[in-house]
Formats: C-alpha cells, sequence, structure tokens
C-alpha cells in the first residue's frame, strides 16, 4: 500500500505514519522518496493504534512488536502483553473510580449551587 492507502485505509495522516517510521514501529519498502507498507507493517499499523487507544506508550509498543521475534511461538510476546494489559486495565478503572468520585461531587455542588440561587431569586423577588 502506498502512504495514501494507509492514510485512508487506518484514519491517519502521513505524519503518523512517517512517525511511526522513525520511531521504527513500522518499516515500509523505501522506492526513491516513494514509501510502500507491507501486510506485517498494516498488521503492525492495526496493532499500534490498538495499543494506543488502550493508553499503551509508544516505547511499550514498540517493545511488545519486536518481541515477535523471539523463537518461542509468540509465547513472550503474549504473556508480556498480557500482564501490561492488566496493569493498565487496572490504571484504567482506578482513573474511572476517581472520575465517577469526581463526578458526584460536582453533581452535590451543583445542586447545592442550585438550591442556592432559587434561595437567593426568592430573597430577591420578596
Amino acid at each position: 500500500m502506498t502512504i495514501r492507502q494507509m492514510c485512508d485505509a487506518f484514519g491517519v495522516t502521513p505524519r503518523t505514519l512517517r512517525f511511526y517510521e522513525s520511531k521504527e514501529l513500522l518499516f515500509p519498502i523505501r522506492e526513491g522518496q516513494k514509501r510502500l507498507f507491507t501486510r506485517r507493517d498494516r498488521a503492525r499499523l492495526k496493532l499500534i493504534l490498538r495499543g494506543k487507544r488502550f493508553g499503551f506508550s509508544l516505547e511499550e509498543i514498540r517493545q511488545l512488536l519486536d518481541l515477535y521475534y523471539e523463537d518461542d511461538q509468540q509465547r513472550t510476546q503474549l504473556l508480556r502483553t498480557y500482564e501490561l494489559a492488566k496493569e493498565r486495565l487496572a490504571e484504567m478503572e482506578r482513573q474511572r473510580a476517581e472520575l465517577d468520585d469526581a463526578i458526584e461531587e460536582l453533581r452535590e455542588q451543583l445542586d447545592w449551587g442550585e438550591k442556592m440561587l432559587a434561595s437567593m431569586n426568592k430573597t430577591a423577588a420578596e
């Protein structure tokens, strides 16, 4: 695939693809100034975008992708991915709990503010 085809297929910009290439996450074939992305690059980009959506750092993603070449039928890669995913899920759940608490507190403050405003409006009308 050309860079334009990759961009269209995955909803990313050429700049994003060049950035991932500079970080050694993608390895397109270079023909002069032209980049051609292989099936392997497409699979890697899909995993990169999924990892980013889950909050993994690019370095974590790169390390996980590099484990593909371990000669153990991807056992090491799968195990490390599983461990990182469990850690990330725990972090996301902690963040969600903090956000739920903040939302509840803000709702309480809004209720209080609404009552105060209603009270002030009532006093001003009298």
